[in-house]
């Protein structure tokens, strides 16, 4: 092999691995998310409701935010705030970023959307958005290490309620399509 060929060679494996190291840092794998169906039996302690809802969420392609889409309906309570939790299954865990808030729970971070009584609420979360918790080692601004424990089914989405002030519905976060986060359904793509 001559050396134009072998230093041709070497330029597509650099390219090849610095391409696959900044999908890594950028995405870290999956790019989607979702925690549903949200429901009162997946909060601790268990609740009895008829509410349900669902969230999605999607990484942009650099890897900085993620565009995410929370629904829900038939809450039993006056709906309060709703967040991302850093928390397995069953445990409940402090909040690392704010869906939705009201008038009587507001956000500490800019640009937050209201959250409706019933319906649909969609919004952009950034490194900005990240509040911790610090206590449990996500750092302030960290996106990447919520988004890990998403990735690890160790963060929840959950809405909270008047009726329920610790969350009337809630679901696991995870980043396969379909699954319900109990581990019985772990079909679906990760594209």
């Amino acid at each position: 092999m001559g050396k134009l060929a072998l230093r041709g060679m070497v330029l597509v494996v650099v390219i090849a691995v610095l391409g696959v190291g900044s999908y890594a840092v950028a995405g870290g794998g999956s790019r989607h998310f979702t925690a549903t169906p949200m429901i009162g039996y997946d909060e601790n302690p268990d609740i009895s409701t008829v509410a349900s809802g669902s969230f999605q969420a999607k990484l942009s392609n650099d890897g900085t935010s993620l565009h995410y889409k929370l629904s829900y309906s038939g809450l039993e309570g006056t709906v309060t705030q709703s967040h991302i939790h850093f928390g397995k299954r069953a445990v409940n865990g402090g909040i690392s970023i704010w869906l939705c808030q009201t008038a009587t729970n507001v956000s500490p971070t800019a640009g937050t959307p209201t959250c409706p009584q019933s319906g649909t609420v969609e919004g952009d979360i950034d490194m900005t958005d990240v509040i911790g918790p610090t206590g449990q080692g996500i750092e302030v601004g960290n996106l990447a290490e919520i988004l890990a424990a998403m990735r690890a089914g160790h963060a929840y989405a959950n809405v909270h309620s008047s009726k329920w002030p610790g969350g009337e519905i809630r679901a696991q976060i995870n980043d396969r399509h379909g699954d319900d986060g109990h581990g019985d359904n772990n079909k679906g793509d990760d594209n």
